[in-house]
């Protein structure tokens, strides 16, 4: 009983971030509700969002045994619900042409830097996920806190106008960055931080049920960055040893997944930040850079774009391609400033 006063509380608490924004746009997607003119329950879409889904797009991508796993939902009504689900949603092949259209409408969120918007084409690119990996104090927490501020801004000046979601496991997200940030955009610092929903991820599972609750959150407003700073942290410490790296690997494979999700359900960009790890096998010695980014072909093939942060002359730092489907390898530099991710001076 205790647990679930304490997540109601939780809950109440990012309700009210909710109101934030003034003029605000709904989340476009189609609302869980729309499938009660289609046959379905009022009773069965209570339950199908107590047990995360909030949206018929979300549906729509679960599979039939998520569906099952819903307390309350037989097998006839799952299959009732899903072929309901798949007429609101286009779930089947289009041309590489209006797919091409599509890909055009997908807004960047700058990052604050002209460089390294050039290198990214744009920017962070939203409805995918980007991972940033490096060692300590190249850069990685900095950016995230830019992007928070940047994704607010209109999308003639690189933003989404839409609100940020920081999901923290290291225990460095600092709102004070974010006002100074705000200030160098010209945005109103409260209003600002009004617009950044928080939370501090504890271990591997909370990490994963705070996904539930963001995409609780989503349905109900407009977002347009999920941060989650580091996505590896956690697993790091909660599994140990080549005993449990199996299991590790596949709840850090489910965490992705749901992120993947979010970012293919609300259009959001993901954002995530990962460790690195020295190699000390005999191929070391022969490498440029022996540092290697942790998750191994997991966290590699879940991330759409992967950019390798390393540390430059004093407070510059340098972004390399390492993984995108569009991008070519290149470098691009960068400067960590008060206000944020800017251009290098020299």
């Amino acid at each position: 009983v205790a647990e679930e006063d304490a997540e109601g509380g939780a809950m109440e608490e990012l309700e009210e971030l909710d109101q934030g924004m003034e003029g605000e746009e709904r989340a476009s997607t189609t609302a869980l509700t729309a499938l009660t003119s289609r046959g379905i329950a009022a009773t069965d879409i209570k339950k199908l969002q107590e047990a995360g889904f909030h949206s018929v797009e979300g549906v729509s991508f679960a599979t039939k045994r998520q569906i099952l796993a819903v307390k309350g939902i037989s097998e006839a009504k799952a299959e009732k619900i899903i072929a309901e689900a798949a007429k609101l949603v286009h779930m089947g092949f289009v041309s590489a042409a209006e797919y091409h259209i599509q890909r055009q409408d997908q807004l960047q969120l700058t990052t604050g830097a002209e460089e390294l918007d050039k290198l990214l084409g744009g920017g962070i690119e939203t409805g995918s996920i980007t991972e940033l990996f490096g060692e300590f104090r190249t850069g990685k927490t900095q950016l995230c806190h830019t992007l928070c501020v940047t994704c607010q801004l209109p999308t003639a000046s690189g933003g989404a106008e839409g609100k940020a979601m920081y999901i923290d496991t290291e225990g460095t997200f600092r709102p004070e960055r974010l006002v100074s940030i705000a200030e160098r955009f010209q945005l109103d610092p409260q209003a600002t931080l009004d617009n950044v929903a928080y939370a501090r991820a504890h271990n591997s599972d909370h990490q994963l049920q705070l996904l539930s609750m963001a995409a609780a959150l989503m349905a109900d407003s407009r977002y347009a960055l999920l941060v989650v700073d580091s996505a590896t942290a956690n697993y790091r410490t909660d599994y140990c040893g080549r005993g449990e790296l199996a299991a590790r690997q596949q709840h850090l494979g489910k965490f992705l997944r749901c992120l993947q999700r979010i970012a293919d359900e609300f259009g959001v960009a993901v954002v995530i930040t990962n460790q690195v790890v020295a190699q000390v096998d005999g191929g070391a010695m022969f490498a440029v850079d022996p540092k290697k980014p942790i998750g191994g072909n997991i966290i590699a093939h879940a991330s759409q774009t992967r950019l390798y942060l390393r540390k430059g002359r004093g407070e510059n730092r340098i972004c390399k391609i390492y993984d995108s489907p569009s991008l070519p390898e290149a470098e691009a530099s960068f400067a960590i400033a008060a206000e944020g991710i800017r251009d290098c001076e020299d």
